[in-house]
């Protein structure tokens, strides 16, 4: 029965409806009920509760039970509300770590237009990212151009969120935050530099915020990796793909070091390990493999966006690992949740 029903009931019902049939009067026993005890007289002596005929008997027996039903109907409606409220859903909030990357920001703006959600741009410079994500351009990271859309960031709040900071300094920006996605890359450039700058952004800077999730009480974590991340402990450390993608300062077996951190690390995750990333829409129907099972496939960062969502409140996707690509001889389909 809906709160509202049981109260209509209990509040409008006639008093009698509540009431069992009376029995003869020979076969009422005294003194059964606590509720219809009978009163003490003036000597201390117990009145006869025997059921009467009497109007005033009756107009009794009915004013106690009003007195009953208002008690009643007030506790439900006092607990209902109390049930309500604990159980109301509380605005989510979410941070993304990395949103002005082309990943993060196509997080961002599917997060942004989700009702009932807060959420947090985390950049390294507020003043350039607030502007650059409100403007579209053809920007050059390390040795791709790639095309980079204008986003719609109202009700979006920028933080700064560094990984060269301290873990202290990125708890203080994920204060507050239920849930993290982790889109933070090293951009390829400096032949010279890589290693280092690989090592500093997806190993140890990675790492450290994870940890700084952690101390601020973040509950879940959503990291983009990469497939062959885990390239050597199955044999495909000779494979194209791993040669290739670690040529770039060892990139994969920096980001291994921060995968097996945030699972070690007692939080809810989800690790995504997309394929080559593609900034163009989909192609292909998203295929989602199980760990440690792809080594080759292109994937949109649309749809990379997307599984990232999707996994922040999909219980199936709960401290597992999702190797993700198009799956080129199927057609491109709307995204419709993690279908494992």
């Amino acid at each position: 029965m809906k709160v509202s029903a049981a109260l209509s009931f209990l509040l409008l019902a006639p008093a009698t409806a509540f009431l069992a049939p009376r029995p003869p009067v020979a076969s009422v026993v005294r003194g059964t009920s606590a509720l219809f005890t009978s009163p003490a007289a003036s000597d201390g002596s117990i009145l006869d509760d025997t059921p009467t005929d009497s109007a005033s008997s009756v107009a009794s027996r009915r004013a106690v039970l009003s007195q009953t039903l208002a008690a009643t109907a007030s506790s439900l409606l006092l607990s209902t509300l109390g049930a309500s409220a604990a159980n109301a859903a509380e605005p989510a909030t979410v941070v993304v770590a990395g949103a002005t990357g082309q990943t993060g920001r196509r997080v961002l703006e599917r997060l942004a237009g989700l009702p009932n959600t807060s959420v947090i741009a985390g950049v390294r410079n507020v003043d350039k990212a607030e502007k650059s994500l409100s403007e579209s351009s053809t920007v050059v990271r390390g040795a791709m151009v790639q095309k980079v859309p204008s986003l719609d960031a109202a009700g979006v709040e920028l933080r700064k969120l560094d990984v060269a900071d301290t873990t202290e300094s990125m708890a203080a920006a994920l204060a507050g935050a239920q849930s993290l996605v982790i889109a933070v890359g090293f951009v390829p450039g400096n032949p010279l530099k890589m290693n280092a700058v690989a090592h500093e952004v997806d190993n140890v800077g990675t790492c450290k915020l994870i940890d700084a999730a952690k101390a601020a009480g973040v509950k879940k974590v959503v990291m983009v990796s990469s497939i062959l991340t885990n390239g050597r402990a199955w044999g495909q450390e000779k494979s194209p793909g791993f040669v290739v993608t670690n040529a770039f300062g060892n990139v994969l077996d920096e980001k291994i070091v921060a995968e097996k951190h945030l699972r070690a690390s007692g939080m809810d995750y989800t690790i995504v390990r997309p394929g080559g990333l593609k900034a163009k829409p989909p192609t292909g129907a998203l295929k989602i493999s199980g760990e440690d099972t792809l080594n080759a496939g292109e994937i949109s960062r649309d749809l990379v966006a997307d599984v990232c969502v999707a996994s922040l409140t999909d219980k199936k996707a709960s401290n597992k690992v999702l190797e993700i690509i198009e799956d080129e001889e199927t057609g491109p389909k709307v995204f419709n949740g993690l279908n494992m």
